[in-house]
């Protein structure tokens, strides 16, 4: 790896005297060792006006330079900062954060930070109760991400599962509402769960308190959440492969939502679930008892996921974007009747 060390006060001082000279610039660099561009951009960015180098001025110049930042950190507006912090604290994540600063403040360029700014911030606070804070608010517990340890299937068999190469070609280009991903998060010792539901097109999020995470409890626990949603903004469920959606034949009936399964370990055809999935874990953690949460907090946590803005939908929110597909499925429905 290539290495820079600054000009010492000994070479400054013989840059002068060479310069006083008549030396050229590349014979000045030569003797030291370094690169003509070295020092012509020395004598360019140091020299005084009148343009004879003095070495003093040139080294105090240099130091004060490594002392004090070229640009002062944004984040070290005190009104910012609170604000980021505030946001933090609200579970949003600092891309939604500085996405949602450029929106509100479009003319104040001292508002606009980058979200690699707010999470250098966040890890240049020293350490203590406030840096601790503000890391367990960022999205990723963990150093690395765990891949799925991939071999033989060894789950049970789901009766009459259609697959999801059979679904309908307009699910996957995620432009028509209704359509939605499921799953189950589970607590500690898998002996809690609880149903996630994601709408592929805004992105937005039901929950479903479970008894258990058997096929029976499956049924009625989704059963509930998806006639709670519109008809017209309950259409398809792409589920994985696991038992509990043994009766998604009967969920069929109850629900008129026709269940496709993704292919056994993968989960990137289930990306809405997977991703909202890692967003409640900062809500539910891994290692806790899932039962203790009512429906209503549940119902709770899901509006918050449902009102953080989102990037994909120009830093609109989940909710904003769900409340137009419904909105404009009533009209068509009013038009037709």
């Amino acid at each position: 790896m290539r290495t820079y060390n600054e000009l010492t006060l000994e070479e400054r001082v013989e840059i002068q005297q060479r310069l006083e000279s008549g030396d050229s610039l590349r014979a000045i660099g030569q003797s030291l060792g370094r690169a003509a561009s070295t020092i012509s951009g020395e004598c360019r960015r140091i020299g005084p006006e009148g343009g004879r180098y003095k070495a003093q001025e040139a080294h105090r110049r240099s130091q004060r330079c490594r002392i004090k930042p070229r640009v002062p950190r944004k984040l070290d507006d005190p009104a910012l900062w609170e604000t980021v912090q505030a946001l933090l604290r609200a579970q949003w994540s600092p891309e939604q954060i500085a996405g949602i600063l450029a929106k509100a403040f479009p003319a104040t360029a001292s508002y606009r930070v980058s979200h690699e700014t707010i999470y250098s911030a966040v890890y240049l606070v020293p350490r203590g109760t406030l840096r601790t804070e503000l890391i367990a608010c960022l999205r990723q517990g963990r150093s690395t991400r765990k891949p799925r340890t991939r071999g033989t299937d060894r789950r049970g068999q789901i009766p009459n599962m259609q697959s999801i190469h059979v679904r309908p070609p307009e699910v996957a280009d995620r432009l028509i509402r209704g359509h939605w991903e499921g799953d189950l998060i589970k607590g500690a010792g898998n002996c809690s769960s609880v149903g996630t539901l994601v709408e592929r097109t805004s992105g937005f999020v039901v929950l479903a308190k479970m008894s258990s995470a058997s096929a029976a409890d499956a049924l009625e626990s989704f059963g509930k959440a998806l006639k709670g949603i519109p008809e017209a903004l309950r259409k398809t469920l792409t589920y994985d492969q696991g038992k509990e959606m043994s009766y998604h034949d009967a969920l069929t009936l109850r629900t008129g939502v026709q269940v496709y399964f993704a292919d056994p370990h993968s989960p990137w055809q289930r990306g809405s679930n997977e991703n909202t999935n890692g967003l409640l874990r900062q809500y539910l953690p891994k290692g806790i008892d899932l039962s203790v949460y009512s429906q209503a907090e549940l119902n709770q946590i899901a509006l918050s996921l449902n009102t953080r803005p989102r990037k994909r939908h120009d830093f609109r929110t989940p909710l904003q974007v769900y409340n137009e597909h419904l909105q404009l499925a009533e009209a068509s429905d009013s038009t037709v009747h």
